[in-house]
């Protein structure tokens, strides 16, 4: 149980340094970009092919029953919120947690049991400013552009379904007529509140945990392991708890 208070403590301590030293976000643009663009490269091939594929996996499981009951023509708009409101958020988040956190969570760790981080103290370099803060912003914008990204390709994926498949028979312009009906700004903004927030978890959690590593070789891959299992069980905890909120502030 005292282990529970200290790592809820530390990763709330570690969450407002990061937010203290985001005043020196314009001196540290270079190492943001940096993240970004590592963040890219790690995901967007793997984000296409899942969004992709639960874009043609909704329609395809859909758009029969759909059918038989003869309103075929709302799976636009069933396969659209479901993109924006759940799985993308979701799928993006859990996408980055293992591609990006871990490897925060393994460079980090390696570097504090190499004696890295007290080599960058003993230079008066603050590790959060230099290390978590630029991780923090990276992953927190980052997060959401990907979940947009993940909603395009998911719905392009239904439409490809939904129009090839003869049980559904569904033509790209009802299909997505259909889907600007139903999936409203409001909708997408929901999806990014999540994404943001989930952004804010792993990026917070997987530095944290590699921060925290002591030991030796070993102790590395342990963090890593912690890290993603950590960042997983509280995007699906949190997911819930913000859609109750979105729910009781009439925003979902």
């Amino acid at each position: 149980m005292s282990e529970l208070f200290i790592t809820t403590g530390g990763i709330i301590k570690l969450f407002f340094q990061a937010i203290y030293w985001c005043r020196d976000t314009l001196w540290n643009m270079d190492k943001i970009l940096y993240q970004i663009t590592e963040i890219g490269n790690n995901t967007i091939p793997v984000a296409t092919l899942i969004a992709l594929s639960s874009g043609a996996v909704l329609s395809l499981q859909s758009g029969p029953t759909l059918a038989s009951f003869g309103i075929e023509e709302n799976l636009g708009g069933i396969v659209g919120l479901s993109m924006v409101k759940e799985i993308g958020p979701i799928m993006a988040s859990i996408l980055i947690a293992g591609r990006v956190g871990s490897a925060m969570s393994a460079e980090l760790g390696s570097m504090s049991v190499y004696d890295e981080i007290d080599a960058l103290k003993t230079m008066d370099i603050n590790p959060v400013r230099f290390l978590v803060m630029p991780r923090f912003l990276a992953t927190i914008l980052a997060l959401p552009v990907l979940v947009l990204f993940m909603d395009v390709v998911g719905w392009f994926g239904g439409a490809v379904v939904a129009s090839a498949n003869p049980e559904i028979g569904l033509s790209f312009q009802v299909y997505f007529r259909n889907l600007a009906d139903f999936v409203t700004v409001k909708a997408v903004f929901n999806g990014l509140i999540k994404a943001f927030i989930f952004g804010i978890i792993i990026s917070i959690v997987s530095c944290y945990v590699g921060l925290r590593t002591k030991g030796g070789p070993r102790e590395i891959g342990r963090s890593v392991t912690k890290a993603v299992v950590l960042s997983f069980i509280l995007v699906l905890v949190s997911d819930y708890f913000i859609t109750r909120i979105l729910l009781f502030m009439n925003l979902d």
